[in-house]
């Protein structure tokens, strides 16, 4: 059954477009036969609607064309046990192979989630130690600032203090001056 159908695979391989547009086109210059070869007829069935169907014929093939189409497999080898034990072998050792491959791709990833990390911290302490010392800094501006204004405030109130003492002489003096 398998080699009739690699037949009627094959022999429909054959079959030239040209040929069927032609059959279809001129049905009556071909008879009843559409293709006549080797093995196999062709016949076209009653034309329908939908189409046109063909009918197959595979004639039995001959016992020089059997040798050729069949296709023996290599023959089989006998495995020893020795054989078997080196298979089983070169299996375990692809599978430790690929094994301590995947062990080491992840003790990479977890050495440079490690080194990620480390900088992380390095990076944040840094920016911590400067934020830091940017506010100690502008903490020292203020207190700068602040004294540096109160001395001013001190300074006026002093020369206040003498302009209202200069004033008060003035007026005793030009009471007595006066009186």
């Amino acid at each position: 059954m398998a080699k009739t159908a690699i037949a009627y695979k094959e022999k429909m391989k054959e079959i030239s477009v040209l040929s069927l547009i032609c059959s279809c086109l001129y049905p009556e210059s071909r008879k009843n036969i559409m293709g006549d070869y080797e093995d196999m007829d062709i016949k076209p069935i009653n034309k329908r609607a939908s189409g046109q169907a063909f009918e197959v014929i595979l004639k039995p093939t001959s016992p020089v064309s059997e040798v050729a189409h069949c296709i023996t497999s290599p023959p089989k080898r006998d495995i020893s046990l020795e054989d078997i034990q080196k298979k089983l072998e070169a299996a375990e050792d692809r599978r430790r192979c690929q094994e301590a491959h995947v062990l080491q791709t992840l003790a990479e990833k977890r050495e440079h989630e490690r080194d990620v990390l480390m900088k992380a911290m390095e990076e944040n302490s840094n920016f911590s130690r400067m934020a830091e010392e940017k506010l100690q800094m502008k903490m020292e501006q203020i207190e700068e600032n602040r004294m540096a204004y109160l001395a001013a405030m001190m300074e006026r109130l002093q020369e206040k203090e003498k302009h209202a003492q200069e004033v008060r002489r003035n007026k005793e003096l030009r009471e007595a001056l006066t009186a």
